[in-house]
């Protein structure tokens, strides 16, 4: 009869032991359990690096689509770019450095067109008389303008299409402003459209933005789909969703119209909270509810409408709808709110001429 040995650490001498039972080691499991364990454990890391977005691909996960399993995972977080580290450095030694006393202090007016500027005239009234104080920046986006001022003459900027509500749009905005600082005397910046017009004379605008301590910029929280509901995790690591921040733009119209509607009031959230008034000079009627703001046409402008655009207090609770106000606070003064407005249609131009008489 064959017995079994058992060697031991040391010792050559053999010893007779009893065989032991014959069992299965508890180590040795099926192996299909492995295998089904590292497939789906595989399966998992890659839905969380290479999300699905595709419906029937959604639909494996849930019945429910994509947005159950992108309810669970954690948002993921991506390395910067050396270009983006680059101008994060570029734009922290912007802010750190002290303002340079200029001798000729300026407002740029750049202004976002598709071609010509249908009141190029009142805007000539309101130059008029003013020179050295502004320069002019002009942004045409489908066609070379005609002008009828000198103040617009050789203006333009190198300018690219811009679609109303994609992401040229906030390009297009850069791009102007990167031009307007280019002069070191540019010490505020006005955005304007091709559909808004001065409410005060020259004076009174110049005087408001130079003597201001703050930036004028629509910002606030929508929690509704319109406003956090655009927010995506892609925006990581840049923007959280806790500091992304909706406005008004001068540029904005339509229901398409996301990306520069959010990107000045985040921008200036993220950078400068403290310094924004949470306002835009630029007067703009959404009472109607509508995907674009309140046009006006010929019929419709008359002194009391203009007149009664030069409020002192602004609605703030916007995402309720409430009629709740709060004054406009310019240096501790309350002052008018606005200084332009929109939306006016070209037929008005004559109307305007004569009501502001500038």
């Amino acid at each position: 009869m064959k017995v079994a040995k058992e060697w031991r650490f040391g010792s050559m001498g053999d010893t007779k032991i009893l065989p032991g039972s014959r069992h299965r080691s508890p180590l040795k499991r099926p192996i299909w359990i492995i295998l089904m364990v590292s497939f789906v454990s595989l399966f998992l890391v890659c839905a969380y690096i290479y999300p699905p977005n595709g419906d029937v691909a959604c639909y494996v996960f849930s019945s429910r689509g994509c947005k159950v399993l992108t309810d669970w995972l954690p948002p993921p977080k991506r390395e910067l770019t050396d270009e983006e580290i680059i101008s994060r450095v570029v734009v922290r030694d912007i802010l750190d450095t002290p303002p340079v006393e200029s001798k000729n202090p300026k407002i740029a007016f750049m202004f976002l067109t598709p071609g010509s500027l249908p009141f190029e005239k009142l805007w000539d009234m309101f130059f008029s008389g003013n020179e050295g104080r502004f320069s002019v920046y002009i942004h045409a986006s489908k066609e070379k303008p005609v002008h009828v001022s000198p103040y617009f003459l050789n203006r333009e900027i190198h300018s690219s299409p811009v679609t109303w509500g994609a992401f040229s749009m906030v390009d297009a905005e850069r791009r102007l402003l990167a031009y307007a600082l280019k002069d070191p005397d540019n010490l505020h910046f006005v955005l304007l459209s091709d559909s808004c017009i001065p409410l005060h004379n020259f004076d009174y605008v110049y005087n408001y933005l130079m003597h201001a301590n703050m930036s004028f910029i629509d910002c606030f929280v929508d929690p509704g789909p319109h406003g956090n509901g655009r927010y995506s995790t892609r925006m990581l690591p840049e923007v959280e969703e806790k500091d992304f921040r909706k406005g008004a733009q001068p540029f904005a119209d339509g229901k398409n119209c996301i990306a520069d509607e959010h990107y000045l009031p985040t921008f200036f959230n993220l950078v400068d909270p403290g310094g924004i008034t949470n306002w835009s000079v630029t007067r703009v009627d959404w009472s109607e509810r509508k995907w674009h703001p309140k046009s006006y046409r010929a019929q419709d402008v008359t002194y009391d409408l203009l007149r009664n655009f030069t409020v002192h207090s602004i609605p703030y609770n916007k995402t309720l709808g409430e009629e709740l106000l709060q004054p406009c606070i310019w240096n501790g003064t309350r002052r008018p709110c606005y200084l332009f407005a929109r939306k006016f249609y070209p037929e008005t131009l004559d109307k305007l001429v004569t009501l502001l008489n500038f």
